[in-house]
């Protein structure tokens, strides 16, 4: 299973050119980040109130990625908000994407395609070679927002991520996103992570989508 951050990455790769779609790095940022807190969240390690983020459990999860952002987060001598978790968490986003890119390559899920632009500038591309993950994820995600399909809790979670970043497009048709916005906003409501899960996902989603709207 890909966890929230490798999932974000793959479904941002055009399958037919290796490159990532069209996105403002900060957005980008933005977007990792709230994957890796969702993720914790997910994983009773941080949760939140009214006010603030906070983390529950300080103890590691097992995955690197998870485990420096949860270790930025525990490090602050701040008191932290949801946005500046996000904040904080984001200065690591583009080591997380490589990492996550590192391990969709080590999985067989991508292949690394060095070569060089104009003979001077190094590019690298990420070809699909076995996209079934990719299209498991976007089939997946598909079917729970045509359908009335009751879904898992982690894709509610993928969904309010996916939907707060703008990237619905990655997954859904222009008329299919305008026909689901109902749908989404349904999903969202679910309790089906508990209501404390729910809340904090919730609160980052809330942030996420402000950030990302504010960068556009």
């Amino acid at each position: 299973m890909l966890g929230f951050v490798e999932e974000i990455v793959l479904l941002q790769i055009d399958d037919r050119r290796g490159n990532f779609v069209d996105l403002p790095q900060s957005a980008g940022d933005v977007v990792i980040a709230g994957a890796a807190l969702m993720e914790l969240a997910l994983a009773n390690r941080i949760d939140t109130d009214l006010e603030r983020l906070i983390v529950v459990d300080a103890s590691p999860t097992g995955d690197d990625i998870l485990d420096e952002a949860l270790a930025r987060l525990t490090a602050s001598t701040d008191e932290l908000t949801s946005a500046g978790a996000i904040a904080l968490v984001s200065l690591d986003s583009r080591k997380f994407q490589e990492r996550a890119l590192q391990r969709l390559v080590a999985k067989g899920v991508l292949r690394q395609a060095d070569g060089r632009w104009l003979w001077v500038f190094a590019t690298r591309r990420y070809p699909v070679i076995d996209d079934r993950e990719q299209r498991e994820v976007k089939t997946r995600l598909r079917q729970l927002l045509l359908t009335d399909e009751i879904p898992d809790p982690r894709d509610v979670v993928l969904i309010c991520l996916i939907d707060a970043c703008g990237l619905l497009a990655l997954v859904l048709t222009p008329d299919e996103i305008a026909r689901t916005q109902k749908r989404v906003e349904q999903l969202a409501r679910l309790d089906l992570i508990g209501q404390a899960m729910t809340r904090a996902v919730a609160e980052i989603r809330f942030v996420v989508r402000h950030a990302t709207t504010s960068i556009y």
